[in-house]
């Protein structure tokens, strides 16, 4: 029987890990949470349905999640954050999966699928301008995947074939706009850092760039995805992520000056 690992990594993740955890109880064989200094009820949760929980100071993004699938023994590893929910539609179409995989040799031709994921704003689902389907590389077999080693935006490596699914899983990071933006802003310096470590400067940091980038964005993400489709917030999300380009242009600027400057004579 091909088993599953769920492997999940968190930090005070109380408001949304029972959500999470209840989703895939009944999917996978062993969760695998890996905690890196939770001060809430996130640990206690998770015992409560059946969590191995694992304690690990902060190694990064990328870092952390590979060491939480290190400590997996499924044959198969659902990679989740402590914010994504699975859907029973998602969930039916895991298990055809790994039933595929142990009847037909299908884990001998897909390593790993891609799964729609929907974003959420409180309780309102986003289906446009960009956040949909934003399908993410999470479902993949034991040893065939890897997440890569990005400061911010990390995203699983795998080598072989990847399939796509239907069925989706809701993505509730942001309780409202307001965490939205303040992810975007931890986003942008991030992303400049990540830029600064690749060295891609160049026609990134070009002020012509800021000026021109932040508009195409806003306006290809609202007309050309339908963003206008999402309504008011719709509009107001699309501002709030031309503005996270805008900055990450500018702080990346800023990191080039300040390298110039220690680098000079």
């Amino acid at each position: 029987m091909t088993s599953l690992s769920v492997v999940i990594v968190v930090q005070d993740e109380e408001r949304t890990i029972g959500r999470v955890l209840s989703a895939i109880k009944e999917l996978c064989d062993e969760i695998v949470l890996v905690d890196s200094g939770s001060k809430d009820r996130t640990i206690d949760i998770a015992t409560e349905y059946g969590a191995r929980v694992i304690h690990q100071p902060w190694l990064g993004y990328g870092a952390q999640k590979n060491f939480a699938i290190d400590q997996a023994s499924g044959d198969w590893i659902l990679s989740l954050d402590a914010d994504e929910i699975v859907t029973p539609p998602l969930a039916q179409e895991i298990k055809r999966v790994l039933a595929d995989a142990q009847a037909n040799g299908l884990v001998n031709s897909l390593q790993g699928f891609r799964i729609p994921r929907v974003l959420f704003i409180g309780d309102v689902p986003l289906r446009h301008g960009g956040f949909f389907p934003d399908a993410q590389l999470r479902l993949f077999k034991k040893g065939a995947g890897k997440f890569n080693d990005r400061l911010v935006h990390e995203a699983v490596r795998v080598e072989g074939k990847v399939g796509v699914l239907s069925g989706e899983m809701h993505h509730f990071s942001y309780a409202n706009e307001e965490g939205f933006a303040a992810a975007m802003e931890k986003y942008a310096r991030l992303s400049a850092q990540e830029y600064q470590r690749q060295g891609k400067f160049g026609w990134r940091t070009n002020p012509i760039n800021e000026a021109i980038h932040p508009v195409w964005t806003m306006f290809y993400r609202y007309v050309f995805r339908a963003g206008f489709l999402d309504g008011a917030l719709g509009w107001r999300l699309n501002m709030i992520y031309g503005d996270y380009v805008r900055k990450k242009i500018r702080y990346l600027r800023e990191l080039k000056g300040s390298k110039s400057v220690e680098s000079g004579p």
